[in-house]
């Protein structure tokens, strides 16, 4: 019979065992190895069925037990160590208490999705890792971040396999109260809530569950409330699910109704109120309407309001493609903004135009979230220096005028929370040369240029690790293997060949990744004879371990893992190459550290990022990868291999994909297979021995997260939060006067002659050239704008490459005319081809990119052929 209702009864824990609670409710758990251990010995067996969620495992150890162990004196030892060292890691100071610069008071993150551990599914994919690990990585470092999501009723779907291999969807239905969180609740004791105004006079009302990460609050919002409506109930039942409508009200409830929830939190803990907002891309970008909306409150008008938000916002884009961006139909936001809506006091135009794509090529009647995400924050980045150079070129409209490079977008490379996914057998290892607590700190806060540590470690101690490690993979691919051919219908008498599937002394390949078409998960199959040869070696075999997801309404990417799957299940092969369906953290945390091989082979340069490969080289797997992302950045044949692409513009795709194909079965074939198994003098693999230690010394502290959280609070956070401080209600009335002043005046700005000292064409290297220059300021004064040289080298057509800038100074007041001098030198220190130009840029203090503006004045084309511009 089917219960009515459902509900979870906690156990009351002894008095000497609560401590218990407070450790399972912390999840700093999901990456203490000693705090893991304490919950194992509870009860292994039970440990073990809970997956490795404390809370789970306490609400099913018997009384009996939990009597006992308040009796163990051994245990309540080691129960009042790990509560005193969670006390002192979420009190005592960390690296950001003893920076002495002035650093943000507090940080807002907020993601969609965060991946923290399997033990609370609200992730889908890498964007969802990786802003688990920012979290877990500031926590380390004692950075004061609040992160804000969505809590999800059926988080990301759980993937089974049907009996031909399509890829299946289930949805399992999450209790909050099973899961580890609390609610927020007001100072009487009832569930603090945040509701949005929603159109026709209806309300969406959520409720705000805690997350403790270590050090760091996670909120998540829940619309899952008896007072909402049936629909507005189902705004957060699913991770990507549902149409624009459904996604358009999750992005309002994570954007707006988050910045409630910060407030609330703040209000009701004392905690900082936060200077800077970091939105982890597009989807949460509505939070900045929700800040202008507090502001335009206070009395600034939109403009001002627009100003001080933009100043303390940071926005990161993870999309190389506009595809892969949320876009709505400009008549569906604007009907939830408005006096009939949300946001009453704002005029809808204002928000409209925030987002709208008005720049050559763009749908002028659709929304990007994106798009509005950069033009509410004055710091954006990309994900790794490749990503950088593509998010510059895919925006580049918003800045008509400047160059590709000079668009106001950095890059600060992802990274990966090492202690979540480095094995415990890596890091004792390391532990043996460091001891625990130094090789901890390196993991988690890092700061060394190299591990020579690594150094040290014996060839054999490396070798026998990296088996050992492959001999658990193997371990968990035949379990996983056994539970997927029953869920596709096989019977116990059938699979008698799983026991022989996989072989720990052979080589293993590790692809696991979402799904999507650019990420290739088939590339391997494109000769399939070359791949059997590969796989059935009698000398050098390889073998293969592959998961991903398919997103539920991706038909062409279902199809690609029911190709993968059905060349899987060829008797012939299937000892040597399998397809893990339901790929997550727990799976990942046993494959990273399996492989002595991670690869990809996205279509260049559609990876962001890719992090996948970073974990795995933090366990001494090497990479074998296009050079994408992060492998495009720090790849060296020390310690991997980088796939040739074929990516010139007129090379058909099909075509393509045979190329690149050949050259990874050429890669595999010609020096992969031979280095892992040629021996040297010692027996071992010597030189895959020597790659292993390279990746460790050189790749390990640059993959950390906390490299990365570091690199956010110097270059990003900080420079934010002294911007927020900078623009108080008068000085952001003022740059916002002084902006509309100048695009009313700017079409009057003109470069109107050059002059050189040059006389020849020809220059020296080390020469000095006089330039002066006669602008036209239409209106404006020299202390609005800079006018500057532009040099460097030019190309075939022209183009300065590789430009330099330097300003040019005032000669004299304006002429009767009121035309305005400028003069200055340009130094020639390059040679070849040199060329030069001038232009002139908005200038104030409180900019941070004189591009910011998106306004630029060059000289026409008659100064230009009048200035003789090139040096050749």
């Amino acid at each position: 019979m089917k219960a009515i209702r459902r509900f979870t009864v906690r156990p009351v824990l002894p008095e000497p065992l609560r401590p218990l609670s407070d450790l399972a409710r912390n999840l700093r758990w999901s990456w203490h190895a000693e705090t893991r251990d304490l919950f194992q010995t509870v009860d292994p067996e039970r440990w073990a069925s809970s997956e490795g969620d404390p809370v789970r495992l306490l609400g099913s150890v018997p009384p009996a037990r939990l009597a006992e162990l308040a009796e163990d004196r051994r245990f309540l030892r080691r129960l009042t160590a790990a509560t005193g060292d969670l006390t002192d890691y979420v009190t005592g100071d960390r690296w950001y208490q003893n920076q002495s610069a002035e650093l943000p008071a507090a940080v807002a993150y907020f993601s969609p999705e965060f991946g923290i551990t399997a033990a609370l599914p609200q992730y889908s994919g890498g964007l969802g890792i990786l802003a688990g690990d920012h979290l877990k990585a500031a926590s380390d470092l004692g950075v004061p971040l609040i992160g804000v999501g969505l809590l999800y009723r059926h988080g990301y779907f759980r993937q089974t396999l049907s009996r031909d291999g399509w890829q299946q969807e289930h949805y399992p239905v999450l209790d909050p109260n099973e899961l580890p969180v609390a609610l927020l609740k007001e100072a009487d004791g009832s569930p603090a809530q945040v509701s949005l105004a929603l159109p026709g006079g209806r309300q969406l009302r959520a409720r705000i569950w805690l997350a403790q990460v270590g050090r760091v609050p996670l909120l998540m919002l829940d619309s899952d409330v008896e007072e909402n409506d049936l629909g507005e109930r189902g705004v957060t039942d699913r991770l990507y699910g549902g149409g624009s409508e459904h996604r358009l009200l999750q992005e309002m409830l994570l954007g707006i109704g988050g910045v409630r929830a910060v407030r609330t939190y703040c209000r009701l803990t004392g905690y900082p109120e936060p200077e800077v907002f970091h939105t982890n891309e597009g989807h949460a970008g509505l939070l900045g309407l929700e800040r202008i909306a507090e502001l335009v409150d206070r009395g600034l008008d939109f403009d001002a309001a627009l100003e001080a938000v933009r100043a303390g916002t940071v926005f990161t884009t993870h999309t190389p493609v506009p595809a892969g961006i949320d876009r709505f139909d400009r008549e569906q936001v604007a009907r939830h903004f408005g006096p009939d809506a949300e946001l009453p006091r704002i005029d809808v135009q204002r928000i409209l135009n925030l987002g709208m794509e008005t720049y050559p090529g763009g749908e002028p009647n659709l929304f990007n979230m994106a798009v509005m995400g950069l033009r509410l924050a004055q710091r954006a980045n990309g994900v790794s220096l490749l990503h950088g150079n593509v998010s510059r070129e895919m925006f580049s409209g918003l800045w008509p005028g400047f160059d590709p490079d000079e668009v106001p977008i950095t890059s600060v490379t992802n990274g990966v929370h090492a202690p979540t996914w480095v094995a415990p057998e890596v890091f004792r290892l390391g532990a043996r040369r460091l001891g625990a607590e130094r090789t901890e700190d390196e993991l988690a806060a890092g700061g060394a240029e190299r591990w020579d540590v690594v150094a040290d470690i014996a060839d054999q101690d490396i070798w026998e690790l990296r088996r050992n490690l492959r001999e658990q993979l193997v371990v968990e691919v035949r379990q996983r293997l056994r539970a997927s051919w029953r869920q596709r219908g096989a019977g116990a008498a059938e699979l008698g060949w799983i026991d022989g599937v996989l072989d720990p002394d052979v080589l293993t390949i590790g692809f696991a990744r979402r799904v999507p078409s650019y990420k290739r998960l088939t590339l391997m199959l494109r000769d399939r004879d070359r791949l059997m040869d590969l796989l059935l070696h009698p000398e050098r075999p390889i073998q293969i371990v592959v998961a991903g997801k398919a997103h539920p309404a991706d038909d062409s990417g279902k199809r690609l893992v029911q190709e993968l799957v059905r060349f899987a299940d060829d008797p012939r092969v299937r000892h040597r190459i399998v397809f893990l369906p339901d790929y997550g953290m727990a799976m990942a945390q046993k494959l990273y550290p399996g492989c002595d091989i991670w690869l990809n082979n996205p279509l260049r340069p559609l990876e962001a990022c890719g992090t996948s490969g970073m974990k795995a080289a933090l366990n001494g797997c090497l990479n074998l990868s296009v050079l994408d992302g992060w492998w495009d950045e720090w790849f060296q044949p020390d310690f991997g291999w980088a796939i040739p692409t074929a990516d010139g513009v007129g090379t058909d795709p099909e075509h393509r994909d045979d190329l690149e194909a050949a050259a990874l079965y050429d890669l595999l074939e010609q020096r992969v297979t031979p280095r892992f198994y040629e021996r040297g003098q010692s027996g071992l693999p010597d030189r895959w021995i020597e790659m292993v230690r390279q990746t460790l010394t050189l790749l390990g502290p640059k993959v950390l997260a906390g490299r990365m959280v570091r690199e956010y609070v110097e270059r990003l956070y900080t420079p934010a939060a002294h911007a927020h401080r900078a623009l108080t209600q008068d000085a952001a009335r003022e740059l916002a006067g002084w902006k509309a002043r100048v695009r009313s005046a700017w079409h009057g700005v003109t470069v109107d002659h050059v002059e050189t000292t040059a006389a020849t064409s020809t220059a020296e290297l080390g020469a000095t050239l006089g330039l002066r220059v006669r602008v036209g300021l239409g209106g404006l004064t020299p202390d609005d704008v800079e006018v500057q040289a532009v040099s460097g080298r030019v190309d075939a057509e022209d183009r300065i490459t590789d430009a330099s800038t330097v300003p040019l100074k005032p000669a004299s007041g304006s002429d009767l005319e009121g035309r305005w001098f400028y003069e200055g030198p340009l130094a020639l220190d390059r040679t070849g081809p040199y060329g030069y130009t001038v232009r002139i840029l908005p200038s104030h203090h409180l900019l941070a990119s004189g591009a910011e503006l998106g306004l630029v004045a060059v000289p026409s084309q008659d100064v230009m052929e009048g200035a003789g511009v090139l040096l050749r």
